[in-house]
C-alpha cells in the first residue's frame, strides 16, 4: 500500500514543491546523466507530481524518447499537463494511477523515482513491482533525500530544533527521512544488479537572501503534525517568525546551512537475453 503524502496539496505546498525542485533541480541532472538517462528513451517517471523530473527527462531522452509521469493525485496531474504543455514538451504526458499497483502494456527503458520512496511504506515493494514495467536490461534510477547529513555549521539552536522537529513528524507519519542512505541496498534487495549510488549535498551561507526559507516552509507544511503528535507546540515553531529567527542566528554566527543530502542509486533489471 502506498503511504499518504503528510505535506498535502495546498496551493501553500505545491509553491514548496515548486521552490524545491528549482534548489535541487542541478543535483538531480547530474544525477540522472550519471544514471545513464540519455536520447532516444523511453522513460516513466514515478510520482511525478507537478511534472519537474518528467519534463527534465523529457530533454535528456529528446524527440526521438518519450516520457510518461505516473502520480494519484488528479488536481495535481493538471497543473503538469498544463505546465508541459506551455513548455511544449510533446514527447511527455501523464497518466492517473498508484505506484504500488499501476502497470503499463508495453516496457520502458528506463524507470526513475524522486522523492517517492521516501513517502511509501515499502519502498522495496515499489522499486520490485516496477520491475515488471521494466525491459530486460533497463534502468531503474530513484533520487531521495538523507536529512540526517542537514545541518548548520557552527551549529544553530533554532536550525537543530526545525531539523529535529521535521526529521520526528516524517517518521510519526511513517516516512523515511534519512532514505537516502539506504537507497543502493533497497535497490539490490529488490532485484537490480550493478547498483551505483552517490550523494550531492548543497550548501547554502546564510548571507545568501532567502536562506532560510526552504526549512521554513517545510516546517510550514509539517506543522499540523508536529502540534499532532506532540513534537512541539504551536507557539514553539513560532511561524510567524521562523524564517527571520533562522536568518538572524545564522547570520550572527556567520553559519553555512548544509541542505539534506540529494542522493541518487540506479541500477539495471536483470537482462534475459
Amino acid at each position: 500500500m502506498q503511504q499518504q503524502y503528510v505535506l498535502g496539496s495546498s496551493p501553500e505546498e505545491l509553491a514548496r514543491l515548486d521552490a524545491q525542485a528549482a534548489a535541487i533541480d542541478r543535483p538531480t541532472r547530474l544525477l540522472l546523466q550519471a544514471a545513464g538517462i540519455t536520447p532516444g528513451m523511453r522513460v516513466l517517471d514515478l510520482g511525478t507530481g507537478l511534472g519537474h523530473v518528467a519534463q527534465m527527462a523529457g530533454e535528456f531522452v529528446g524527440p526521438a524518447g518519450s516520457v510518461v509521469g505516473l502520480d494519484n493525485a488528479p488536481e495535481v496531474l493538471a497543473l503538469a499537463r498544463e505546465r508541459a504543455q506551455y513548455a511544449g514538451a510533446r514527447t511527455v504526458t501523464f497518466v492517473e494511477g498508484s505506484a504500488s499497483s499501476w502497470r503499463s502494456s508495453d516496457l520502458f527503458d528506463a524507470i526513475v523515482a524522486r522523492l517517492l520512496l521516501f513517502h511509501v511504506a515499502d519502498p522495496e515493494a515499489i522499486v520490485r513491482h516496477h520491475l515488471q514495467n521494466l525491459r530486460p536490461g533497463g534502468l531503474f534510477a530513484a533520487i531521495d533525500f538523507d536529512l540526517g547529513s542537514s545541518r548548520a555549521e557552527p551549529p544553530v539552536p533554532v536550525v537543530e530544533d526545525a531539523l529535529r522537529w521535521v526529521q520526528q513528524a516524517f517518521l510519526a507519519a511513517g516516512a523515511s527521512p534519512r532514505i537516502g542512505a539506504r537507497l543502493g541496498a533497497i535497490l539490490e534487495d529488490a532485484g537490480l544488479q550493478q547498483v551505483s549510488t552517490f550523494g550531492i549535498q548543497p550548501y547554502v551561507r546564510a548571507t545568501a537572501p532567502g536562506s532560510g526559507a526552504l526549512l521554513t516552509a517545510v516546517v510550514r507544511s509539517l506543522a499540523p503534525a508536529i502540534v499532532a503528535h506532540g513534537i512541539a507546540t504551536a507557539a514553539q515553531l513560532g511561524l510567524d517568525d521562523l524564517q527571520g529567527r533562522i536568518e538572524r542566528e545564522t547570520r550572527r554566527v556567520d553559519a553555512v546551512i548544509l541542505l539534506p543530502t540529494v542522493v541518487g542509486a540506479w541500477g539495471r533489471s536483470v537482462d534475459t537475453a
